[in-house]
Protein backbone atom coordinates (compact mmCIF):
# COMPACT_ATOMS: atom_id res chain seq x y z
CA UNK A 1 0.00 0.00 0.00
CA UNK A 2 1.34 3.33 -0.56
CA UNK A 3 0.81 6.46 1.15
CA UNK A 4 -0.84 9.76 0.57
CA UNK A 5 -0.82 12.84 2.17
CA UNK A 6 -4.19 14.77 2.81
CA UNK A 7 -3.85 18.51 2.94
CA UNK A 8 -6.90 20.31 3.73
CA UNK A 9 -7.34 23.26 2.28
CA UNK A 10 -9.67 26.48 3.22
CA UNK A 11 -10.37 29.13 5.35
CA UNK A 12 -13.70 28.51 7.50
CA UNK A 13 -14.22 28.96 11.11
CA UNK A 14 -14.03 26.41 14.29
CA UNK A 15 -17.48 25.50 15.26
CA UNK A 16 -17.99 27.78 18.78
CA UNK A 17 -20.20 26.32 20.66
CA UNK A 18 -19.47 23.43 22.70
CA UNK A 19 -22.63 21.30 20.94
CA UNK A 20 -20.88 22.37 17.80
CA UNK A 21 -17.57 20.93 18.45
CA UNK A 22 -18.62 18.17 19.90
CA UNK A 23 -20.56 17.47 16.53
CA UNK A 24 -17.51 18.01 14.74
CA UNK A 25 -15.23 16.07 16.66
CA UNK A 26 -17.66 13.47 16.69
CA UNK A 27 -17.90 13.64 12.98
CA UNK A 28 -14.29 13.36 12.60
CA UNK A 29 -13.85 10.61 14.81
CA UNK A 30 -16.84 8.72 13.27
CA UNK A 31 -14.57 9.24 9.79
CA UNK A 32 -11.42 8.11 10.99
CA UNK A 33 -13.42 4.75 12.54
CA UNK A 34 -14.37 4.28 9.17
CA UNK A 35 -11.07 4.25 7.55
CA UNK A 36 -10.02 2.36 10.09
CA UNK A 37 -5.94 0.92 9.56
CA UNK A 38 -5.71 3.20 6.67
CA UNK A 39 -4.91 6.17 8.85
CA UNK A 40 -0.81 6.16 9.26
CA UNK A 41 -1.03 9.62 10.79
CA UNK A 42 -4.69 11.21 11.86
CA UNK A 43 -2.63 15.15 11.73
CA UNK A 44 -3.86 17.83 12.95
CA UNK A 45 -5.44 21.19 12.15
CA UNK A 46 -2.09 23.65 11.94
CA UNK A 47 -2.24 27.47 12.38
CA UNK A 48 -1.75 30.55 9.77
CA UNK A 49 1.13 29.62 7.73
CA UNK A 50 3.60 32.28 6.35
CA UNK A 51 5.14 31.43 2.78
CA UNK A 52 8.67 32.44 1.74
CA UNK A 53 8.60 33.37 -2.36
CA UNK A 54 11.72 33.67 -4.35
CA UNK A 55 13.91 36.61 -3.08
CA UNK A 56 13.21 36.00 0.52
CA UNK A 57 9.59 37.63 0.24
CA UNK A 58 7.09 36.73 2.95
CA UNK A 59 3.34 36.67 2.68
CA UNK A 60 1.53 36.26 6.45
CA UNK A 61 -1.59 35.55 5.38
CA UNK A 62 -1.24 32.07 4.54
CA UNK A 63 -1.98 32.52 0.72
CA UNK A 64 -4.91 31.86 -1.45
CA UNK A 65 -5.72 28.60 -0.29
CA UNK A 66 -4.43 28.52 3.22
CA UNK A 67 -3.61 25.07 4.57
CA UNK A 68 -5.77 24.21 7.66
CA UNK A 69 -4.70 21.12 8.67
CA UNK A 70 -2.74 17.47 7.21
CA UNK A 71 -4.08 13.65 7.45
CA UNK A 72 -1.83 10.54 6.13
CA UNK A 73 -3.75 7.61 4.58
CA UNK A 74 -2.66 4.58 3.24
CA UNK A 75 -4.17 3.28 -0.21
CA UNK A 76 -4.11 1.09 -3.17
CA UNK A 77 -3.35 4.37 -5.41
CA UNK A 78 -4.60 7.82 -5.82
CA UNK A 79 -8.22 6.96 -6.94
CA UNK A 80 -8.21 5.04 -4.08
CA UNK A 81 -6.92 7.66 -1.33
CA UNK A 82 -9.52 9.43 -3.33
CA UNK A 83 -12.67 8.23 -2.54
CA UNK A 84 -11.58 7.67 1.01
CA UNK A 85 -11.15 11.42 1.24
CA UNK A 86 -14.62 12.16 0.07
CA UNK A 87 -16.66 11.24 3.33
CA UNK A 88 -14.14 13.39 5.12
CA UNK A 89 -16.37 15.76 7.13
CA UNK A 90 -14.30 19.07 6.47
CA UNK A 91 -15.71 18.89 3.09
CA UNK A 92 -19.22 19.21 5.05
CA UNK A 93 -18.04 23.16 4.82
CA UNK A 94 -17.81 24.28 1.51
CA UNK A 95 -15.19 26.91 2.38
CA UNK A 96 -12.27 23.36 2.50
CA UNK A 97 -11.15 21.17 -0.18
CA UNK A 98 -8.52 18.46 0.29
CA UNK A 99 -5.56 18.04 -1.49
CA UNK A 100 -3.93 14.48 -2.32
CA UNK A 101 -0.87 13.77 -3.03
CA UNK A 102 1.14 10.49 -3.29
CA UNK A 103 4.29 10.39 -0.78
CA UNK A 104 7.47 9.68 -3.01
CA UNK A 105 9.83 7.23 -0.70
CA UNK A 106 13.24 8.74 -0.98
CA UNK A 107 15.00 6.27 1.24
Amino acid sequence: MAKFLYVFHGSGKMPTEEAERKAATDAWNDWYGKLGAAVVDAGNPVGMSKTVLPGGRIENNGGSNPTAGYTVVEAKDIDDAVGKAKDCPILMDPAFSIEVAPIIEMM
